[in-house]
C-alpha cells in the first residue's frame, strides 16, 4: 500500500444491527449464508452477527457460524454484541464458540443517568469487570458507547472522563455510533476529529445510522476526522430509517477519497444485496444508490446517444464495477440511441424505416404506462415487421367483451370492411371464441369462409410477470395453405384480436 493510503476497517453489522429492521428475522442456516457471502466474497474485514442471550435461535446461528469460521480462519473477524452483566454474556459467547465481544456501555451522562441509573464511576467498575473476565476467558473485546452523539452535544466533559478510563483497559477497538442518526456531517467531522487527536493511538470506528439521510456524508467525514473503521449494513438495513448502507459507503470511499483503502470486492456488493433482499424479505428501492434497479439505467433518449458520442453521460460510477450491466429504458421518453442500444445488446440490427416503427410502438406502449423490457423487443420487432407486408383494408373499429360468472362470455363487435360499418353480437365458450363467433356471423352475411384456426400459441418474455406483453401466434389453413398471423398487447385477448385482424387482411388481399 502506498505511504500516503491509510487502510480502513470495514465491519458489516447487517446480521446483528441490520435485524432489527422492523418485520425481519434471519433464520440460522439464512444468517450463515450471508456470514458466509460477506468474509468469502464481499471480503470486509469483519461481521457483527448477533446480540448475546437475546434467543435460541441468536444462539443457535451463532454456534453455526463460529464452526464454520473456525474451520476457515476466521473466527477473529466474527463479532457479538454483549453486554456489562457480569459473566453471563461472556459465558453465552463461549457456550457458542465467539471470541469478540463488542461491549454495549453508555456513552451519554443521559443515558447513564436516567437508564441505569448509575454514577460514571460505577458504570466503569463494572464495564472494567466484565472486560477482565473476557480476558481471562479468552475473550476479545471492544468497546461501544451507545449514545455518543448525544453525549458529545450534550455532555462531553462525560465522554471524555469516560475515554480517559476506557483507554486504560484491555480493548482493541472504541465504538463511536450515532444511535439514533442526530448529528450533521460537520458535527461528526468535528467529533471524532477532536477525539483522534486527543488518543492517537487508540483505535476508533465510526457507526453512522440514516435518520435524516446523512449516513454515507457521516461515513465520509469521519474518515475524513480520521476514523479507523466504518460500521455498515448491506442496503442500508437497520432500526428506524436503517443504517449507513454498505455499497454507498464503499462507492463513495473508492472514488472520493484516494487516501483510503479497503478490502471490499466492489463486484459482490450486488449479489450480497440481493441475496439479503431474498431472506429478509424488504424490496429493494429500484432507485437505490449502486444497488438498486434503475440507477444504471438511461431513461432519455437524448442521454442514451450522448453515452454513445463520447459517453458523455458515463461517470467513474461504472456498472461494471459491481457486477452489472448498464440498461437503456423502453417507454415514452425512449429515443431512436435507446432503442439501438438495447438492439446492440441482443445482436439486432434493423433498417431505418423498421427502426423508427419500432421507436413509434415502443412510445405508443410508453403511453399506455405499460412496461416494456428489453426482452420484449424481439416481439415488437416481429410484429412490426409482420404487419409492414399487410395492407390495413380491415380494421377491428371496436368491441365490448363481457366475461360473467355462470353466464356465456360475450361480443359485441363493430368492424370495418373496406370503408363499410359492420355490427355483430355473439356468445361463445370464451371470450375469444365469443369474438370468433360474431365475426363469422358478419361473414356469412357476405358470404366468405373464413380460415380454419389449426393452433393458437401465447408467448411471454422470459421472466415476464402479469403485465407483461403477450405474444399470440395464430395459425390458420385456406385454400389448403397453412399460414401465422402475431398480435401483441399486454392483454392475452387483445393480443389474438390483433392476431385475427392481420389473418381478415391477408385473406381480403388474396394472399
Amino acid at each position: 500500500m502506498p505511504h500516503n493510503q491509510r487502510y480502513i476497517e470495514i465491519m458489516d453489522t447487517t446480521l446483528r444491527d441490520g435485524e432489527q429492521t422492523s418485520g425481519v428475522s434471519f433464520s440460522a442456516s439464512e444468517k450463515l449464508t450471508i456470514a458466509q457471502s460477506l468474509l468469502t466474497e464481499v471480503k470486509v474485514d469483519r461481521i457483527e452477527i448477533a446480540s448475546a442471550r437475546v434467543s435460541e435461535g441468536e444462539f443457535d446461528a451463532v454456534k453455526k457460524i463460529t464452526k464454520w469460521a473456525k474451520a476457515n480462519g476466521l473466527l477473529n473477524r466474527v463479532e457479538v454484541l454483549t453486554f456489562v452483566d457480569g459473566d453471563v454474556s461472556v459465558d453465552w459467547m463461549i457456550k457458542a464458540g465467539a471470541k469478540v465481544a463488542n461491549l454495549l456501555t453508555k456513552g451519554s451522562l443521559n443515558h447513564l443517568t436516567h437508564q441505569l441509573k448509575k454514577k460514571p464511576e460505577q458504570h466503569f467498575a463494572e464495564i472494567a469487570e466484565v472486560i477482565r473476565l473476557a480476558k481471562k476467558k479468552g475473550i476479545e473485546t471492544n468497546v461501544y458507547l451507545e449514545d455518543w452523539s448525544n453525549g458529545m452535544r450534550h455532555s462531553k466533559a462525560y465522554v471524555y472522563q469516560y475515554l480517559d478510563f476506557i483507554v486504560t483497559q484491555p480493548v482493541k477497538r472504541l465504538m463511536l455510533p450515532d444511535t439514533l442518526g442526530i448529528l450533521t456531517p460537520a458535527e461528526v467531522y468535528d467529533f471524532i476529529a477532536e477525539i483522534v487527536q486527543r488518543y492517537p493511538n487508540t483505535h476508533f470506528d465510526f457507526h453512522g445510522h440514516n435518520d435524516y439521510d446523512l449516513g454515507t456524508a457521516n461515513v465520509m467525514e469521519a474518515l475524513r476526522a480520521g476514523a479507523h473503521g466504518l460500521h455498515l449494513t448491506v442496503n442500508g438495513m437497520g432500526e428506524r430509517a436503517g443504517n449507513a448502507p454498505l455499497a454507498s459507503a464503499i462507492a463513495v470511499m473508492h472514488d472520493f477519497m484516494p487516501n483510503i483503502k479497503s478490502s471490499v470486492a466492489e463486484k459482490s456488493l450486488y449479489g450480497v444485496s440481493k441475496l439479503v433482499e431474498t431472506f429478509s424479505g424488504i424490496r429493494i428501492p429500484a432507485n437505490k444508490p449502486v444497488v438498486g434497479e434503475n440507477v444504471f439505467t438511461q431513461t432519455a433518449g437524448i442521454h442514451a446517444d450522448g453515452d454513445k458520442k463520447n459517453k458523455l453521460y458515463f461517470s467513474d460510477l461504472m456498472p461494471e464495477r459491481f457486477g452489472r450491466q448498464r440498461k437503456y429504458a423502453l417507454g415514452k421518453t425512449s429515443g431512436k440511441a435507446n432503442i439501438e442500444n438495447n438492439l446492440a445488446q441482443l445482436g439486432i440490427q434493423l433498417s431505418d424505416a423498421d427502426l423508427k416503427k419500432v421507436t413509434q410502438r415502443i412510445i405508443e406502449l410508453g403511453d399506455k404506462k405499460e412496461v416494456v423490457t428489453q426482452a420484449d423487443l424481439p416481439y415488437i420487432i416481429s410484429d412490426i415487421l409482420d404487419s409492414n407486408t399487410i395492407q390495413d383494408k380491415v380494421r377491428v373499429e371496436n368491441y365490448v367483451l363481457t366475461h360473467s360468472k355462470n353466464l356465456r362470455p360475450s361480443v359485441t363487435l363493430c368492424l370495418s370492411i373496406n370503408g363499410e360499418i359492420v355490427e355483430e353480437h355473439a356468445q361463445g365458450d370464451g371470450q375469444y371464441d365469443a369474438f370468433m363467433n360474431a365475426l363469422k356471423k358478419i361473414y356469412k352475411q357476405n358470404k366468405t369462409e373464413l380460415p380454419l384456426l389449426t393452433d393458437y400459441a401465447v408467448r411471454i418474455p422470459p421472466g415476464g410477470k402479469s403485465d407483461a406483453l403477450c405474444e399470440t401466434i395464430i395459425t390458420w389453413a385456406h385454400n389448403n395453405k397453412e399460414f401465422k398471423t402475431r398480435g401483441l398487447d399486454s392483454d392475452q385477448t387483445v393480443s389474438a384480436i390483433k392476431a385475427t385482424q392481420k389473418m381478415l387482411n391477408i385473406i381480403v388481399s388474396g394472399e
